[in-house]
């Protein structure tokens, strides 16, 4: 079984976890429609991506 053979300090420790703070997700705008979606992702409110409808939406 792996076993630590000496405690990790508390500076070791955090500066291990330094690069595990979250980071914002950023928005962009769709350019149909203007809602905001995720970068590179197909707009859930129009269904358009790169500039042409992928999904159909349904009309309610």
């Amino acid at each position: 079984m792996a076993v630590p053979k000496k405690k990790t300090s508390k500076s070791r420790r955090d500066m291990r976890r330094a690069h595990h703070a979250l980071v914002n997700v950023t928005g962009a705008e769709c350019p149909n429609c203007g809602e905001v979606k995720l970068p590179h992702h197909v707009c859930g409110s129009c269904g358009h991506y790169d500039g042409r409808e992928v999904v159909a939406q349904a009309e309610a």
